[in-house]
């Protein structure tokens, strides 16, 4: 099976387990931007980035990063039980459609710019714009601590 394949059901199913609502804890806010981001630098090694690759792949991580906190920021908190959950609201998915467009756009620049696809791995853009979600969530859940 194709890996964009599994990326895709992936993020379905987190996107629909979201909408559904679910408990909110540091470690799942932690853990799976921190393992896609490490396995995006991983596949990173192999490649030789030429300085404009490196150009595009740091507008790539701050604008996927500012896509995320975006999208963080129209997340609903609220305490189920004395345990904090979160729940997707319509504006995360309209959020998520502008992040994917936006994402879109970007690669599509910097393949016609020539740079390659491999120094631009999916998983570090997710991992990237998990990330970008985690930190408003985070803050709002100290805040309210």
């Amino acid at each position: 099976m194709p890996t964009w394949v599994l990326i895709v059901v992936a993020v379905v199913a987190v996107v629909v387990k979201r909408f559904r609502g679910e408990p909110v804890n540091a470690r799942d806010l932690a853990v799976p931007p921190l393992v896609l981001l490490g396995i995006g630098v991983y596949g990173l090694r192999e490649v030789e980035l030429t300085a404009a690759d490196w150009w595009w792949l740091v507008a790539g991580a701050v604008v996927g990063l500012a896509l995320g906190v975006a999208r963080g920021a129209t997340i609903r908190l609220f305490a189920r039980d004395g345990v904090p959950w979160q729940r997707y609201t319509p504006w995360t998915l309209l959020v998520w459609a502008g992040s994917a467009a936006v994402s879109l756009g970007l690669g599509l620049a910097a393949s016609a710019a020539g740079a390659p696809a491999d120094a631009r791995p999916v998983t570090l853009s997710i991992g990237i714009g998990l990330l970008g979600e985690a930190i408003p969530i985070g803050l709002r859940l100290l805040k309210a601590a």
